[in-house]
């Protein structure tokens, strides 16, 4: 009744591995000539040699996996697992997935690479169990299941994404992988194969009776998942996808339109300009439509200019008031001609 996929525990990775994946295609050797002759696993391992902690570990779970109890026991498994987490824990992935993911042209690299986790001991064993059998093994460690969780989340094959990957981040896939390496469900290459990379938990659907639909499935998540296989191939070659910016830019608020004033003459470059044109564009309107127009701001404005025109400048008076002056006169000798027409009809 468990379900075939359980949801990660863990915070979703967001980060990309743009700065790592740029050391690897550094690491790796741009130039063909150089790049077809080189070992990148075989440089992977000098340069964790290079640095201390990561010397110190990957010796320790090498001595561990390596070391021999009996004649029918070569190696502690449980010690063996427990060295390989620490490894994997406490060195950068700058080291860790350079050993891991290396990219191989010949069979000699790709047996490295192969041999990083000492499959001897932590990955096989004399029979391989079930896949089922070995998926509710792991369901009763709490960290194991916690990492197989994380493994299904981050390396599920996604076909509405570009890399079939979720969300196309190929660092939750790889960094969940190595999350699995030092449990029983330990994955690893199936063989030294330079032209496809199959990745397998040590395990077989033998044996599933009627759930071996659901075992194949649950084997093919490794065998045959393109999201894994492409965060692989693409670690080995120094290419990211970064097909989101890190830093969205903030959506762009547009300023409030504004009417554009009429343009103007250039030799005019007094700073009250703009706003001496429109007081005069607004009245010369007002004029031009008379009681068309109701009072408004751009009224109010005109008056209030043309009174303190004639405020501040006394002379210019009889120019403003000229024509409301004519008015006046002309009112003056309309009013006695209607005062006697109307007398003429009242008689």
């Amino acid at each position: 009744g468990e379900e075939f996929y359980e949801a990660s525990p863990y915070e979703p990775v967001t980060s990309r591995l743009s700065d790592i994946f740029r050391l690897a295609s550094i690491f790796s050797g741009m130039d063909p000539a150089t790049n077809s002759k080189s070992n990148h696993c075989l440089d992977a391992a000098k340069a964790c040699n290079l640095n201390d902690n990561c010397k110190r570990l990957r010796s320790g779970y090498i001595s561990t996996c390596s070391k021999e109890i009996s004649a029918t026991e070569h190696c502690s498994r449980r010690k063996c697992h427990k060295a390989l987490r620490q490894f994997f824990d406490r060195v950068p992935s700058e080291y860790t997935y350079r050993l891991l993911f290396c990219s191989c042209k010949d069979q000699a690299c790709a047996e490295r690479r192969r041999q990083t986790i000492v499959p001897s001991c932590s990955y096989e064993d004399k029979e391989k169990p079930n896949c089922l059998d070995l998926r509710n093994t792991c369901r009763t460690d709490h960290l194991c299941r916690s990492r197989l969780a994380d493994f299904h989340t981050n390396c599920q094959a996604s076909f509405q994404s570009l890399t079939s990957c979720p969300g196309d981040n190929y660092q939750a896939c790889l960094g969940s992988y190595a999350g699995l390496i030092g449990f029983d469900m330990t994955p690893n290459y199936v063989d030294a194969s330079t032209t496809s990379i199959t990745i397998s938990p040590w395990c077989s659907c033998k044996g599933s009776g009627n759930m071996e639909e659901e075992c194949e499935k649950f084997l093919r998540d490794f065998t045959e998942n393109p999201c894994l296989r492409n965060a692989i191939q693409a670690f080995g070659n120094g290419t990211d996808v970064n097909l989101s910016p890190k830093n969205p830019s903030p959506p762009i608020t547009l300023p409030p339109k504004t009417e554009k004033s009429p343009a103007l003459p250039d030799d005019i470059n007094d700073s009250n300009t703009m706003y001496d044109t429109s007081v005069i564009t607004t009245c010369t309107s007002i004029q031009e439509h008379g009681a068309k127009l109701n009072k408004s701001k751009e009224q109010s404005l005109c008056y209030s200019e043309t009174q303190l025109t004639t405020d501040i400048m006394p002379d210019q008076k009889t120019f403003v008031d000229q024509k409301a002056g004519g008015s006046r006169h002309r009112a003056g000798r309309i009013l006695p001609f209607v005062l006697t027409l109307l007398l003429k009809l009242v008689v």
